[in-house]
């Protein structure tokens, strides 16, 4: 697969993808990459960090692909204690504790949408 060149975007279900917009822009702190409408009636929506990056694609349910799920992402930070207190201060659905940062693992935490599809947060230095 010579042709693959990178991860372009990864996909998560949501129930409502205005409200998944909100979220994401507002509380993450990505940008709107894309909404776009295709087929019937239906919409392509993408968020991205900040500073470019894969983006994730916001997208209704189908079949067994439905919300409230782990994600699988992992986001990087330079202080994930700030990040931490960042997103629970704005009201965002954090782990109560940190983990990692012994040495071997590096300090992370998780959070949920508000579909419950969990994201993990993972500082990189």
């Amino acid at each position: 697969m010579s042709q693959v060149t990178e991860i372009g975007r990864v996909i998560v279900p949501v129930s409502d993808q205005d409200a998944a917009i909100a979220f994401y822009t507002e509380k993450i702190g990505f940008s709107l990459a894309a909404d776009v409408p295709y087929g019937d009636g239906q919409r392509w929506v993408e968020v991205s960090p900040p500073k470019g990056g894969t983006g994730i694609a916001l997208t209704p349910p189908t079949g067994e692909f439905q919300p409230g799920r782990v994600t699988g992402i992992a986001l990087a930070t330079a202080d994930a204690r700030a990040a931490h207190a960042e997103l629970r201060d704005k009201g965002v659905d954090v782990e109560a504790e940190l983990m990692g940062g012994d040495g071997g693992v590096p300090l992370l935490f998780s959070f949920r949408d508000p579909d419950g599809n969990s994201v993990m947060v993972v500082e990189s230095r």
